[in-house]
């Protein structure tokens, strides 16, 4: 069984396993997260992603947020004289632009790991994929935290750029590829209508996954194999 969750924005690991084990979730199974692990709530997302590295059948696609932690990375380096030296305007820009949108509670955690457990967090985001291509019984999908920006009929996904596959913001009439179905979250579903506030929006060409688990609401599991919906 193939399974995707999206935009856990700091959900503790314990529910996020009470979740599976609510589907049977065993070895022969395979679980994708559509981005968006880190920042916001909880422990800021850090206790997932050790246990998603361990996981040889759990895969994490890169998110937006995930994208600005590792812009800062810098941050992990030693704070020496030539370090503040060079720190400058840009860095500066992008490590308060990260911190506004969350981040605090994740480099918090971060803080708490030795460094070891730090890089081995740091090096696992940077092998995250920006999407991934799956075929479930037949049917084929996309898998991608944003959705497709500037999206062509006649434009291939690997020529999307990084931004258009993590900052897109689709409306609820836009479609997508005819040929293969589009499965993203980042926008919560209840900016496409408060009629779709903590329930997956699916359409004919693309399916939004994005909850609300950020605003405390809980996320849900959706598996593609039946489009059966799981939730605590």
């Amino acid at each position: 069984m193939t399974y995707v969750i999206s935009d856990l924005h700091g959900y503790r690991i314990e529910k996020l396993k009470e979740l599976l084990e609510k589907t049977n979730f065993s070895e022969d199974d395979r679980l994708y997260i559509l981005g968006d692990v880190i920042d916001r709530n909880g422990d800021g997302g850090i206790g997932v992603l050790q246990w998603l590295i361990k996981q040889p059948n759990a895969e994490l696609i890169m998110g937006n947020h995930e994208a600005m932690l590792l812009a800062c990375d810098f941050i992990f380096e030693n704070v020496t004289d030539a370090f503040l030296e060079d720190f400058g305007e840009k860095k500066n820009r992008l490590l308060i632009n990260y911190l506004f949108n969350g981040g605090g509670v994740t480099l918090r955690n971060l803080a708490k790991l030795d460094i070891n457990a730090r890089y081995d967090i740091v090096n696992y985001l940077h092998k995250c994929p920006l999407y991934k291509e799956v075929n479930v019984n037949g049917e084929k999908y996309i898998l991608v935290h944003a959705g497709l920006d500037n999206f062509s009929p006649d434009k291939k996904i690997s020529d999307y750029s990084a931004n258009e596959l993590l900052w897109a913001e689709p409306e609820l009439n836009d479609e997508y590829y005819d040929y293969i179905h589009t499965v993203f979250g980042h926008t919560p579903t209840h900016l496409f209508g408060e009629q779709y506030n903590g329930k997956i929006v699916e359409t004919r060409t693309w399916t939004c996954i994005d909850c609300g688990a950020a605003s405390g609401n809980e996320p849900v599991l959706f598996r593609l194999d039946d489009k059966k919906e799981f939730k605590l």
